[in-house]
């Protein structure tokens, strides 16, 4: 899919305009719809944001009838390093605990009506620990971006993208870190639960990981590649292909937007197409999507992963545009609006 960095850059830079006539169209509709001008608040801008990405289709709506949950799963050598509560062998138990339908993944999406897959990375290969070396090789990282890229079919309507990686609360506060200054006191949590010393260890790794490859700052795919994980390149794929394809997204949570993450660092709109679905209870999570300009749709305290947060989300979104498509007009209901 990608031969080399560059083309990835330009992949990255090259991208599909927001159709702002689908959104005036939507925005039209809603003021004629039997309700104050703007009194349902947010919901009203996600089905313009639905309508802006999706793109115009003649006399119709925005429609959510398809909608795909893509869960990407790798491992890090990271977890050397002693910063997970968790041993890596959990990636692929839980990868298991997915396909058997027993997890909280599976629960939500079936709640909101989506489908979800799960799609296992290397997980018998892990990342090399990033503190002696990059993570990944050019080559390795431009695969796993191509995974991701390749998985996200035309056809859906909206995408939510989450991770299941051991290790990787750590990949992705090294990265954030990277990209957006401080170091692993600003960026680091106890993700899976560790505690006061495996929380310093993992500060300390970081600390050491942004010192070791500091001559890659300001590339944010070099950054990717030798901080993140097989999980996380694959989450920016698939972000970037559902841009190409006209498919809105629904981030999870901080790992997911960290992966996410230096899509907007290349482009000043690249991640325009994308939502926080919510904000984690990872430190960090409220930190980075301040820095990106996202303000999340949910805080519920939440720290699974797994793209819980953003099939959590889905319902919200139909909500607002089962409002848009099934409330009554003025005109239809025979009611005077503000300027009769």
């Amino acid at each position: 899919m990608f031969p080399s960095l560059a083309a990835l850059r330009d992949a990255a830079r090259d991208l599909p305009p927001p159709d702002e006539i689908a959104a005036a169209a939507v925005a039209e509709h809603q003021a004629q719809l039997t309700k104050p001008p703007g009194s349902l608040g947010r919901l009203e801008d996600l089905v313009a944001w639905l309508a802006r990405w999706q793109g115009q289709r003649v006399g119709a709506a925005p429609r959510l009838d398809r909608i795909d949950v893509l869960v990407f799963a790798g491992n890090h050598g990271v977890t050397a390093q002693g910063v997970s509560a968790y041993p890596a062998a959990v990636t692929a138990q839980m990868v298991a605990n997915f396909s058997a339908g027993g997890a909280a993944i599976n629960q939500l999406s079936r709640t909101a009506g989506a489908g979800l897959r799960v799609i296992p990375l290397a997980l018998d290969r892990p990342t090399r620990d990033f503190t002696g070396a990059p993570a990944m090789e050019e080559r390795e990282f431009l695969e796993a971006v191509g995974c991701g890229f390749d998985a996200v079919v035309p056809e859906i309507d909206l995408l939510c993208v989450g991770e299941m990686g051991i290790g990787n609360t750590t990949a992705a506060a090294a990265l954030a870190a990277a990209l957006f200054g401080g170091g692993g006191a600003r960026w680091a949590g106890r993700g899976t639960g560790v505690d006061d010393a495996g929380l310093a260890r993992k500060r300390a790794v970081i600390d050491a990981a942004l010192t070791r490859h500091a001559r890659l700052l300001g590339d944010p795919l070099a950054l990717a590649a030798a901080l993140g994980g097989r999980e996380l390149a694959a989450i920016l794929g698939a972000t970037l292909a559902a841009r190409h394809r006209r498919i809105p997204v629904l981030l999870d949570g901080f790992v997911s937007t960290a992966a996410a993450a230096p899509l907007a660092r290349l482009s000043a709109d690249g991640l325009a197409h994308a939502l926080a679905a919510h904000v984690s209870a990872e430190a960090a999570h409220r930190t980075l999507l301040d820095e990106l300009h996202l303000a999340p749709l949910l805080d519920m305290g939440m720290r699974l992963g797994e793209a819980s947060g953003a099939a959590l989300a889905v319902p919200l979104l139909r909500a607002a545009l089962a409002c848009h498509t099934g409330m009554a007009t003025f005109a239809q209901a025979g009611v005077a609006n503000k300027e009769a």
